[in-house]
C-alpha cells in the first residue's frame, strides 16, 4: 500500500512537472516574440516604435518620416512663393508662385492628415533640416527677402529649382511603398515638380 501510494505520488509530481515546464515555455516565448516584433517592425527598431506611437494611419516608420520631412519641406516652399507673390513684377513668376503655394499647401493638409495630428514634428524638422535637399538656408532667404525687381526673380527662380530637385530625392525614400495614396502622391511630386522645373529654367533663361 505505502509503495502503491509512492508510485501515486511521484505520477501527481511528474504531471504537475510537465504542466509547469509548459507554462513556463509558453510565456517565454510569447515575451521573446513581442520584444523581436517590437524591435523589427518594419525594420526600424525603437525609432519605428517611437513614430508610430502618433500615427494613427496606416504609415510605416519610412512613409511616416518622410511625410514628417515633405511638411517642413512644403513649407518653405508656400513661404517663397508668397515672397514671390508680393515681390515679384514678372508675370510667369507670379503665375509659378500661385500654383506652387496652391497646390503645395493642399499637400501639406494631406500629409498631415497622414500623421493623425494636427501639424507636423516641428522639433524633429528643425533637426533635419539641413538634411533635406534643396532646403535654403536663414541667410539665403534673408537675401532672398531683401531682393528686388530681375534680381529677386533670378534668386528666386535658382532657389526653387534646387528646392524641386530636392523633393525629387525625398520621393525616393518612399519608392517601395505598398500605401496607394502615398504612393499616388509620390508619383504626382514627380511629375509637377519635374515640369515646374523645366518650366522655371526657362524663365530664368529669359531674364
Amino acid at each position: 500500500m505505502k509503495i502503491e501510494l509512492k508510485k501515486r505520488y511521484g505520477i501527481y509530481l511528474a504531471v504537475i512537472g510537465v504542466i509547469v515546464l509548459i507554462v513556463l515555455r509558453f510565456f517565454a516565448f510569447n515575451s521573446g516574440d513581442h520584444m523581436n516584433h517590437g524591435s523589427d517592425k518594419n525594420g526600424q527598431g525603437q525609432m519605428g516604435m517611437e513614430m508610430e506611437e502618433n500615427n494613427s494611419s496606416n504609415l510605416n516608420a519610412n512613409e511616416y518620416m518622410f511625410a514628417e520631412m515633405m511638411i517642413s519641406h512644403h513649407q518653405q516652399a508656400v513661404e517663397m512663393s508668397n515672397l514671390a507673390l508680393t515681390t515679384s513684377k514678372n508675370a510667369k513668376v507670379l503665375d509659378l508662385a500661385q500654383r506652387i503655394k496652391d497646390a503645395q499647401s493642399v499637400e501639406i493638409v494631406q500629409m498631415q492628415s497622414w500623421l493623425g495630428k494636427d501639424g507636423s514634428n516641428q522639433e524633429m524638422n528643425n533637426q533635419m533640416g539641413h538634411d533635406m535637399g534643396g532646403i535654403m538656408s536663414e541667410a539665403d532667404m534673408a537675401i532672398l527677402k531683401s531682393s528686388t525687381g530681375a534680381t529677386f526673380d533670378k534668386l528666386f527662380l535658382e532657389g526653387m529649382i534646387a528646392h524641386h530637385e530636392g523633393a525629387l530625392s525625398m520621393v525616393t525614400m518612399i519608392n517601395e511603398t505598398s500605401n496607394q495614396e502615398v504612393d499616388t502622391f509620390g508619383l504626382n511630386v514627380t511629375k509637377v515638380q519635374t515640369a515646374e522645373i523645366a518650366e522655371m529654367k526657362q524663365i530664368l533663361a529669359s531674364l
